[in-house]
């Protein structure tokens, strides 16, 4: 899709083509003719890249219950050279003043954003709703919104899978012995496809989970004295290593036919290494948000900020008891900076971590300090605790209690996969029936993953085999049972 630049600066290319008027068609009038259409247009590029934009974000996004606290962010742009003030109102269903819930004033810097938060209950809230943003200065209303289905229930979960995890090529040829062969046969219309597959069953949340692969763990890799030589999964202007693969940016295809069905995307920031949080990792993380900023925000899919390092449970790090106490000061560390860096860039964006389920009682302690700058924490692996830890449900509890202390938002990771071996095949639908049925605490249940498990029937290429649109069909009919399947979209 063009953007209004490049229609604009189409149209003034276009009128050189056109024949001149008889009497002027001379090769002087031609040169200057064409001078004034190239200033012309290069005057309204320049005041379209100047124009300031605002966004609006709603964690969780629709659909939700009447159970969970809704967080409202908006942001505003200030893409010009100047300071400008603006002044930011949230209203809910209607613009007017019994509605507005926020408004303040900001001076926003030149080449700068600015946010403005605002929760509310969705207690008594059940129904279709409309969360406006406005952003008024002397030049300029700028105008957001955003839709929110509220759905009566009697617990917090939507008791439905909302989202999934997308890897572009499989970090494991091991996990992904079944489907990787056939991923990276993917072109971008494929791609595509996968996404108006995950759209048909009502996942409306992707979550990239790393735009770069390297096989690296913490602790044991020399790229502090050596570089990074991870390999990219989009043409990146940092590294040059890309993976192979047959299309040449799916996270391109991913967010424009997310964007067309009104889908959100996380990108993942990773790989550097995994469970890495040192410095190196840090700096590296702020890089690649920086480039996957400028590269994709044009997007009103992109959601937010996955880091796709994950943790323990527990907090300690392969190396043991003797490095914990140093390891946990640097995630907390981490995520106060990352975050920090990624509100300046988007102060509306989430930051999403999924650490594992198992060793909480470790770490309880800890955990809170992380969670300040964590903005949505998704556990995973809560049917399958380890002999002599804690109950998947008390786990599940005790991620709430620390999520509600430290004010973020707590979605789970179901997985969606058994092993053969150590390769990933599609698990049966009963069993996440029964997850969804167990733990209906979760705002949003995202599973891992969609490609190589699910598959729509009738593709060109169906990573995984048979048993993926199996599973696919029959969590159709679940969705069924429950009078809420989507309405299916048109390829």
């Amino acid at each position: 899709m063009e953007t209004p630049t490049q229609i604009e600066v189409g149209r003034f290319r276009g009128a050189l083509q056109y024949p001149p008027p008889r009497g002027v068609d001379s090769p002087f009038v031609r040169f200057w003719c064409a001078v004034l259409l190239y200033f012309v247009a290069g005057w309204c590029l320049a005041s379209a890249q100047q124009q300031p934009l605002a966004r609006l974000t709603l964690i969780p996004p629709s659909p939700v219950t009447d159970k969970i606290m809704l967080d409202i962010r908006g942001a505003v742009e200030n893409t010009g050279d100047r300071a400008r003030l603006f002044t930011v109102s949230l209203y809910l269903d209607q613009e007017s003043s019994s509605a507005r819930v926020r408004m303040q004033q900001v001076q926003i810097p030149a080449h700068s954003s600015a946010g403005i938060f605002y929760r509310r209950s969705t207690q008594g809230w059940a129904g279709r709703h409309r969360v406006i943003l406005v952003a008024a200065s002397e030049q300029d209303q700028l105008r957001s919104e955003r839709e929110v289905q509220v759905l009566p229930s009697d617990v917090r979960s939507t008791r439905t899978i909302d989202g999934a995890w997308v890897g572009i090529v499989h970090w494991s040829e091991e996990e992904g012995r079944h489907w990787n062969a056939d991923i990276r046969k993917l072109t971008g219309d494929d791609w595509r496809e996968q996404i108006r597959g995950m759209h048909n069953l009502g996942m409306d949340t992707v979550v990239i989970q790393e735009v770069f692969r390297n096989e690296a763990y913490y602790g044991t890799h020399p790229m502090d004295t050596e570089g990074y030589h991870g390999l990219a999964y989009y043409p990146s202007a940092l590294y040059s290593g890309r993976v192979s693969m047959t299309a040449h940016d799916p996270i391109e295809a991913i967010l424009s036919e997310a964007d067309r069905l009104n889908m959100n995307v996380f990108l993942g920031v990773g790989a550097y290494a995994w469970f890495d949080f040192s410095p190196g990792a840090l700096t590296w993380s702020k890089q690649v948000a920086a480039e996957l900023w400028k590269r994709y925000s044009r997007h009103p899919s992109f959601y937010g900020w996955y880091v796709s390092a994950e943790a323990y449970g527990s907090l300690i790090p392969d190396q043991g008891e003797a490095d914990k106490m140093h390891y946990r000061q640097q995630v907390v560390d981490f995520f106060r900076e990352f975050q920090a860096y990624c509100r300046r860039i988007a102060p509306e964006k989430p930051v999403m971590l999924a650490p594992n389920a198992h060793g909480m009682l470790k770490s309880r302690d800890v955990w809170p300090l992380v969670l300040k700058h964590v903005d949505i924490v998704c556990p995973f692996a809560f049917h399958r605790m380890p002999s002599g830890d804690i109950t998947g449900e008390q786990a599940a509890q005790l991620w709430q209690s620390m999520s509600d202390k430290a004010g973020a938002h707590l979605w789970m990771d179901m997985e969606a996969f058994l092993f053969d071996g150590k390769a990933l095949v599609p698990r049966p639908i009963d069993g996440l029936i029964q997850d969804m049925q167990r733990f209906p605490n979760f705002e949003k249940i995202l599973c891992y993953q969609y490609p190589g498990i699910f598959n729509s029937p009738g593709l060109r290429v169906t990573p995984g085999g048979p048993s993926t649109v199996v599973l696919y069909n029959d969590y159709r009919k679940y969705l069924q049972t429950l009078s809420r399947a989507p309405q299916t979209t048109s390829p």
